[in-house]
């Protein structure tokens, strides 16, 4: 019974600094959330990438002198600071341009348009949307806008540049949002002769923050007058990343057209074959279940956007076949039950990965640890 009554009168304590951690949580976010408040009007942005290096710094000193488990404080920081940068993304930003003029958003009422709106709304602009039933009030719509935002799927993207092209003024921004760009940048240059840059946030609708998420940047013409919307990813916190429009496309061919092929093929195997999803997550290790939910994910959203993804260019369908072709060769090696060669070409990725290898598998065990806690 001593023994018994000695760990409740513990638990007792656990629960009571429990209490006053979340007491103390909660007033970390409230004092985050008025110093977001203070931080726009100061017009300064969301994100601060010198600020979080000295808060995980000191922490992780601080927590050495307690000799607590390495990484532990850095845990916790980083999520509670991702709960501020979502706290900091509702209503807090400062607005990049001095006079601020209407932001319109051709096809608006999409996913990435809604996301787009909803920022540019928070920074002190009037966002109007023209989407595929609001052409009657296209010349309105249109009137007096400083700023126009091209959110069409990707084989729409060119005719839409054309069809608004005759609204434009020489002064206005255009801009567009497609995940491939030596198209569609070359139609906003053909279409309007004034400022033109091409956009590619590297993320879904579904992302509550812009903080840390990259958007590519693709210069058109008069840099200068597009620096405000530069300006402004970057308030939100984006990363920005400037690249050529050729270079972005033969990128996104790999990272975007090819995974996500072979990922729809994973998945439409596993349909075919129809094994019970739920034994096979129970049965699954922390990384096949990161995998596992990576191919659902997929398959939860639009299968438009994929195929366009995918369709976009004859490119992406000339990259695709050649790695269809080179699994015939791999399948030969386990037909063959050629060990040998196996491990060779083995050898032959990881010299191409060098020392990124050793990187990702101590990355890659940090998401996995994550998972497995969060497991049931």
């Amino acid at each position: 019974m001593e023994i018994t009554h000695k760990l409740g009168a513990l638990r007792e304590q656990i629960d009571d600094v429990d209490k006053n951690l979340i007491e103390l949580i909660a007033l970390r976010l409230k004092l985050v959330k008025e110093a977001a408040e203070v931080k726009k009007d100061l017009g300064s942005g969301t994100f601060n990438p010198e600020r979080e290096r000295f808060l995980l710094k000191s922490r992780h000193d601080l927590a050495a002198k307690y000799d607590l488990p390495d990484g532990l404080i850095e845990d916790i920081l980083k999520r509670l600071l991702r709960e501020s940068y979502r706290q900091g993304g509702i209503g807090v930003f400062p607005c990049a341009q001095k006079e601020a003029k209407p932001v319109l958003i051709v096809g608006g009422n999409g996913g990435m348009g809604k996301l787009l709106g909803s920022f540019f709304k928070n920074s002190g602009y009037e966002v109007r949307i023209l989407d595929k039933n609001d052409w009657a009030d296209a010349e309105s719509l249109f009137s007096g806008v400083g700023t126009v935002i091209v959110s069409v799927p990707i084989d729409v993207t060119a005719k839409t540049i054309e069809i608004i092209s005759r609204y434009l003024t020489v002064d206005t921004v255009l801009a567009d949002v497609t995940s491939v760009k030596t198209g569609p940048v070359k139609a906003m240059l053909k279409a309007h002769s004034g400022p033109v840059i091409g956009l590619h946030p590297m993320f879904g609708p579904d992302t509550y923050s812009f903080v840390k998420q990259v958007v590519v940047c693709v210069e058109g013409r008069m840099p200068d007058k597009c620096e405000f919307l530069v300006n402004q990813l970057k308030i939100w916190g984006a990363n920005i990343c400037t690249c050529k429009a050729q270079d972005h496309d033969r990128a996104m061919s790999i990272i975007q057209a090819l995974r996500h092929f072979t990922t729809y093929c994973y998945g439409v195997f596993l349909a075919k074959i129809n094994p019970d999803l739920q034994n096979i997550l129970n049965l699954s290790s922390p990384i096949y279940r990161l995998e596992i939910e990576m191919v659902g994910r997929l398959f939860a959203q639009d299968p438009h956007l994929y195929a366009d993804i995918i369709m976009s260019s004859k490119d992406n369908a000339d990259l695709i076949k050649e790695y269809v072709s080179s699994l015939k060769s791999e399948l030969d090696i386990v037909l063959s039950q050629n060990k040998e060669e196996f491990i060779k070409r083995f050898y032959f990725a990881r010299s191409y990965f060098g020392e990124s290898a050793q990187s990702f598998l101590k990355e890659s065990a940090k998401l996995l640890a994550k998972m497995q806690d969060d497991r049931s």
